[in-house]
């Protein structure tokens, strides 16, 4: 059954506002645009953060991201263009390059650095931030590089699905988590071309555009660059996602959604716990050498 000629949702959620991205530099003066922002964290519980980067100067990548700490939540870095290496104080050490993933699970802390391994070149992609239960903040670090082979993929209708977590028309991801129950989907869209995805009302969503443009059954068009919230509509069974037709390429977005911890959030820049204390206790052991 085609998603493109027949519906299978009765209630597709709504956009509930368009966000743009905040232009920032991080590391050592990685230029990027922060997507997701502290102030949207506990609507778009379990995320915390997405960071969207691109760009072909090298002077805007090179330096990288040197020794730093984290606590408390995993990071997903999904590379578009460019390769970029990984190492922690755990022992993990890894390389991804075009699109591949590292997902990390810092858990009770490791200290990691991310290095560029080009001097020249296009540099994209995104680093997603998520939350860790309460009971699993403290838990052993954990890493997986996944080379772009591995990532699953299916077409439906002209539509490419890259499946990095959770599961989609059948297809499981490279990952899966409990507790937070991530989906994680790069959805590649010809002009006009329409995608459907059924999610549980429950779960906090929303969609990232980074090239070409989606219109949805609003009217509201969102362009590159720009994340739409989805509305948590009572008896919402997913999201639909409609490439513009007016457009010469591709529309490409990310489409994230995830149950909600509803747990405190508490955080120190790299540190994310439950509570001021944890937060202590995390710079403390950070200053003493026993992050990890």
């Amino acid at each position: 059954m085609s998603t493109a000629a027949i519906s299978l949702l009765t209630r597709p959620r709504q956009v509930e506002r368009l966000v743009a991205g905040q232009p920032t530099r991080d590391g050592a003066g990685v230029k990027l645009d922060r997507v997701l922002t502290q102030d949207l964290q506990r609507r778009l519980d379990p995320f915390l953060m997405l960071d969207a980067f691109g760009t072909d100067n090298a002077d805007d990548y090179i330096a990288g991201f040197p020794d730093h700490p984290h606590r408390g939540f995993e990071t997903i870095t999904y590379m578009l263009a460019g390769r970029m290496r990984h190492r922690d104080s755990a022992g993990h050490e890894g390389l991804i390059s075009d699109g591949g993933v590292q997902w990390m699970t810092a858990g009770r802390g490791v200290i990691h650095s991310e290095t560029p391994e080009q001097t020249e070149g296009r540099m994209a992609g995104f680093q997603l931030w998520l939350n860790l239960p309460a009971r699993d903040k403290m838990r052993e670090p954990w890493y997986r590089d996944i080379a772009s082979g591995e990532v699953p993929e299916f077409e439906r209708e002209g539509v490419t699905v890259r499946v990095i977590a959770g599961q989609s028309h059948g297809v499981a991801g490279a990952v899966q988590r409990e507790g937070t129950e991530p989906l994680y989907l790069d959805v590649h869209l010809p002009p006009g071309a329409r995608f459907e995805q059924a999610l549980p009302a429950a779960h906090n969503a929303f969609v990232h555009v980074y090239e070409g443009a989606l219109v949805h059954d609003s009217g509201c068009r969102q362009t590159a660059g720009r994340m739409a919230i989805l509305a948590n509509t009572p008896g919402s069974d997913g999201v639909r996602l409609q490439a513009a037709q007016d457009l010469d390429g591709p529309t490409r977005a990310l489409l994230i959604a995830g149950q909600p911890l509803g747990e405190p959030i508490a955080q120190y820049g790299p540190f994310v716990m439950n509570t001021q204390a944890e937060l202590v206790q995390a710079v403390r052991d950070f200053q003493a050498g026993r992050l990890a």
